[in-house]
């Protein structure tokens, strides 16, 4: 077998995986999104009918689709920043000489990560309490008055952000100290000799050498928080007044709730060139900066 034939042979199980959990899915929710399919073409597909980009002309004129991009986008905007300087600050941390017990708090920090979203999402609906929350008496302790996190328009995305960068921070974490411990501690005993302060260390040095996992960690990061869904279906089922409905979460009562699939798979195709198009642009802002 020659060396290109060998070559497709051992990246042929991956493509075919692709293939069949990515590309059919992808294809079938193009199709699906030109037509009107709902529950009666769902029980007699001779009701189907092909309605071409009707459904994406009804999204665009849809005042809640473009308060469930609002709300995602700002999700993103906010919560992405905050969630990689927690990780990268726990995994500076952990990796620092000082730090005692890393296993301990490596897996610690990790825990929520696999820890059911529903159970914690419980405990933190309690922690988030109007009356006996434990944030709200803090903020008590400290003269402020109570906030009613989940049912105030303008507190609920923020309270959802907090709640889910302490759920997923963890993972981030893992992989910057898996880039850390590659960084040569020659280059920081270069940085010492000169004089360079721990700020221009972690600037000059740390930073430059962490650039593909922050590529990483931003891409994960990004393509993860535009499909939110799972915190707000469980905290506030999209409320108050329609503050913390996501893009997928309105796909999800279009297509579960309303039974509007044609609809739905209209919501999901855009979403993923969303995607897309932002991963190209964050691959091609790396490039040029020289972090591929």
């Amino acid at each position: 077998m020659k060396g290109g034939q060998a070559g497709w042979a051992f990246v042929a199980p991956a493509l075919a995986v692709i293939g069949l959990f990515f590309l059919v899915p992808t294809m079938a929710a193009l199709a699906l999104s030109l037509t009107d399919f709902d529950i009666y073409a769902l029980a007699d597909l001779r009701n189907l009918r092909f309605v071409g980009f009707r459904n994406y002309a009804e999204l665009l004129a849809n005042p809640l689709f473009w308060q469930a991009l609002g709300n995602t986008l700002y999700f993103v905007v906010v919560g992405v920043p905050i969630s990689i300087a927690v990780s990268l600050a726990a995994a500076l941390l952990l990796e620092s000489r000082l730090a005692r017990f890393r296993s301990f708090f490596r897996t610690a920090l990790f825990a929520p990560v696999v820890t059911t979203l529903v159970a914690v999402a419980v405990i933190w609906r309690y922690l988030l309490h109007t009356h006996y929350g434990l944030l709200n008496y803090a903020l008590g302790a400290l003269g402020v008055s109570p906030v009613d996190w989940l049912g105030d328009p303008h507190w609920a995305m923020p309270a959802i952000i907090l709640f889910a960068v302490w759920k997923n921070f963890g993972y981030n974490m893992l992989i910057f100290v898996a880039g850390l411990q590659t960084i040569p501690e020659d280059l920081y005993e270069a940085a010492r000799m000169d004089g360079a302060s721990a700020l221009r260390r972690f600037w000059h040095v740390t930073l430059p050498a962490l650039a593909p996992v922050l590529l990483l960690v931003s891409l994960l990061t990004v393509a993860g928080y535009l499909q939110l869904f799972a915190e707000p279906y469980v905290m506030t089922q999209g409320g108050p007044q329609q503050s913390t409905v996501s893009v997928l979460y309105f796909m999800f009562e279009q297509g579960f709730k309303w039974w509007n699939l044609g609809t739905a798979s209209a919501v999901a195709f855009l979403l993923f060139v969303m995607i897309l198009a932002v991963t190209l642009i964050q691959l091609a802002v790396a490039r040029r900066r020289g972090a591929l």
